[in-house]
């Protein structure tokens, strides 16, 4: 959240009016050098580590989520170490050591689950805390929650007034004091009917409307912005703040997105998806006032005490940013993380900033990421022989063919098209009868709504389980029997 006396907006490649240079769909398997030069200078680094972190990254942050359903009710985080970040594990049951290293990670056995220390954040959200306690988050790597306070005392006394176990809560002494950067300043930006002005996030659409993300605190729905060129741009649809700090604002005919980010000294960068980066990967900030910096999130799911109220579902990072930095886009390499919200400090001395992760707009809005090249991928999954479509609630599941099963007489392969609605996960596992049970023979089960499946089976009785891990929503699935 970035609202002081004026707001404003990171400049980004989809609101201009003019062409902008084509970016290849393609990933060259190196990440552009201006997001590597940036975070080797922000982050102290050689280029070589830099390198290497981003590929990690990327991988960790793909094995993340299928980690912490295997670990289940024993799952206790996931963060990143060393320079070049490690990705580690935590667990309670020293039983995982062997799964989580098998799976390229290092295991780190801890007193606390993960679902014990969110319970106890959920404690504290729901007290009021002194204006002295700026902000508090799950730590994975301190296995507490952490809370950032000016007076150590007086966060003592709130945490005791809460109900929640004190000893899973560590205090750090804090002299930051979240704000919001809301100054009205130049640059590629875009500016309200109220007067103030802000960054663009990402593009979005919702259905065949074309939009772009930006921060709730920006302004409300009804209001009218022009672009950076004073433009006529389009009208605020969804906004909210405080309790979140994300809005869309839907823009006219004038306006077309590539799918871009303006970098500034890294250039123009290309958006090509929105998988969450983890505690302690690096992520860059893009801002009309201080342009384009990096850092590494410290933090998910924070829960920030702002002077306009109380945001929760916020991420922590070392990113500096200063006023006018606000509702512009973080990204992790290619991939979209959120919206600029608010911090402390700026980019002279260093400080903390805190963004709006994408996804919750993205679920909670129907919207759809635009991503570099301009067109979305295909849903559906009209490709295949037999299409079935159901809807889900989170955590429930369906069978499929029809609520039942079926027959293969021969060997060959089985596939299976899963296309969930935007913003959720869900998943689809390939299931044989062994006799006496239905054991799973192939899954998709990545962090996102979509998923694929192709599995070489010899001849038996298969069905189709699609689960609902999060979110819900209808669903098609197209298969293929041998």
């Amino acid at each position: 959240m970035l609202r002081t006396p004026a707001l404003i907006a990171i400049a980004i490649g989809a609101l201009v009016v003019t062409a902008t240079p084509a970016v290849s769909a393609e990933s060259t398997g190196k990440p552009p050098s201006g997001v590597v030069d940036a975070i080797e200078r922000d982050l102290g680094i050689s280029e070589e580590q830099a390198i290497n972190r981003l590929a990690n990254e990327a991988r960790g942050n793909a094995a993340a989520p299928g980690l912490r359903k295997r670990l289940g009710d024993r799952y206790a985080g996931v963060w990143y170490e060393g320079s070049e970040s490690t990705l580690v594990v935590g667990s309670v049951d020293p039983a995982d050591a062997r799964e989580i290293t098998r799976a390229g990670a290092s295991p780190r056995i801890v007193a606390r689950t993960f679902a014990q220390l969110s319970t106890v954040k959920e404690g504290l959200d729901r007290a009021a805390p002194p204006a002295t306690v700026h902000s508090w988050a799950i730590s994975p790597q301190d296995n507490s929650v952490v809370v950032l306070a000016s007076d150590e005392q007086a966060a003592r006394s709130w945490i005791a007034a809460s109900g929640v176990d004190a000893a899973a809560v560590k205090i750090e002494r804090s002299a930051e004091r979240p704000r919001l950067f809301y100054d009205i300043r130049g640059g590629d930006a875009y500016y309200t009917s109220e007067g103030y002005r802000c960054s663009v996030g990402f593009a979005a659409r919702r259905g065949t409307q074309l939009g772009f993300t930006t921060a709730g605190h920006c302004g409300g729905t009804g209001v009218t912005t022009t672009g950076y060129n004073r433009v006529a741009q389009g009208t605020v649809e969804i906004s909210s703040f405080p309790g979140n700090d994300y809005a869309w604002v839907a823009t006219n005919s004038q306006w077309t997105a590539p799918g871009v980010v303006n970098g500034y000294s890294a250039g123009i960068l290309p958006v090509r998806g929105a998988t969450v980066t983890q505690p302690q990967g690096s992520v860059c900030r893009s801002g009309s006032t201080t342009q384009w910096h990096c850092g590494t999130v410290t933090a998910l799911n924070a829960t920030v005490n702002y002077p306009e109220g109380t945001v929760t579902g916020l991420t922590r990072t070392t990113v500096c940013a200063e006023g006018g930095d606000s509702g512009g886009s973080f990204i992790s390499g290619d991939q979209a993380q959120g919206m600029t919200s608010g911090g402390s400090g700026n980019c002279s001395v260093g400080g903390t900033t805190y963004f709006q992760p994408i996804g919750e707009i993205l679920s909670t809005g129907s919207l759809t990421l635009v991503t570099a090249g301009g067109t979305d991928p295909p849903t559906g999954c009209q490709s295949y022989e037999e299409t079935y479509t159901g809807s889900l609630t989170s955590n429930a599941s369906a069978y499929q063919p029809n609520g039942s099963y079926y027959q293969a007489t021969v060997s060959g392969t089985h596939a299976a098209c899963l296309d969930g609605p935007d913003g959720v996960d869900f998943d689809v596992y390939l299931q044989k009868w062994n006799g006496s049970s239905w054991s799973v023979v192939a899954r998709g089960d990545s962090p996102n709504p979509d998923e694929t499946i192709s599995y070489s089976g010899t001849a038996g009785y298969y069905r189709y389980r699609v689960h609902a891990y999060s979110g819900s929503g209808s669903y098609t699935l197209g298969l293929n029997r041998p």
